[in-house]
Parts: C-alpha cells; sequence; structure tokens
C-alpha cells in the first residue's frame, strides 16, 4: 500500500481549490501527488491518504483534489475502489472526501479554473 501523509508531503495548511488561487491549492495535491500516486499503483495496491496533523482542510481544496480526480479518470468507483483514509482528527472529513468523490461527475461540481 501507498501512503500520502498531507502534513509532512505537502503542506499542514491546505489553501483553496485552484494553483490561481495561492499556494497548496487542491489543483496543485492532485497534480503533483494525488495523480501520480494513484497512476502508479498496482492494481491489488491501495493509497492511503494521511488527513491527521493540519490544521483543517477547505471545502474546495478537498472537492478539487478528490473530486478533480474522478472527473480525470473518468469513474467514481475506480477512484472509491483505490483510496484508502486515514483521519484521527478530524474524521468527518473521510465523510466529505467520499461525498466529493460519489458527486464528481454531476454537473454540480463541473468548474472552470479560467470562469
Amino acid at each position: 500500500m501507498s501512503r500520502i501523509k498531507i502534513a509532512e508531503e505537502f503542506t499542514d495548511s491546505p489553501g483553496a481549490r485552484y494553483k490561481a488561487d495561492g499556494g497548496f491549492s487542491g489543483q496543485e495535491f492532485r497534480e503533483k501527488l494525488l495523480k501520480p500516486r494513484f497512476d502508479a499503483l498496482k492494481p491489488k495496491e491501495f493509497l492511503e491518504i494521511d488527513f491527521d496533523g493540519c490544521y483543517g482542510y477547505p471545502p474546495s481544496f478537498l472537492e478539487e483534489a478528490f473530486g478533480g480526480l474522478v472527473r480525470e479518470i473518468g469513474d467514481s468507483k475506480v477512484v472509491e475502489n483505490k483510496l484508502k483514509f486515514k483521519a484521527d482528527e478530524e474524521p468527518a472529513v473521510i465523510t466529505k472526501v467520499k461525498k466529493y468523490i460519489q458527486d464528481a461527475l454531476s454537473k454540480k461540481y463541473i468548474h472552470n479554473a479560467n470562469s
């Protein structure tokens, strides 16, 4: 199993949705860590995302990182089946992320970075 501990490998203060909005965005996290690690998984491997150690997660960060991954992959079930989550400090983050993954292909969350 591969693992990303966000607070250690990315930041302890996640930012907004897009790179244009400032540092440590959900888009940057997805492009630099999440998608490359996801793509490197072997067929029966999982990627654990450890949310502990951060000061909080803006909803826009979470949606862009995880919903954005679903939009890139094109299948929420594939993403759901390959990711595991750890959030002992703030368990509600997992519920939010799972909702963003499930809803990612609905028009409600399709955004344009230029709008």
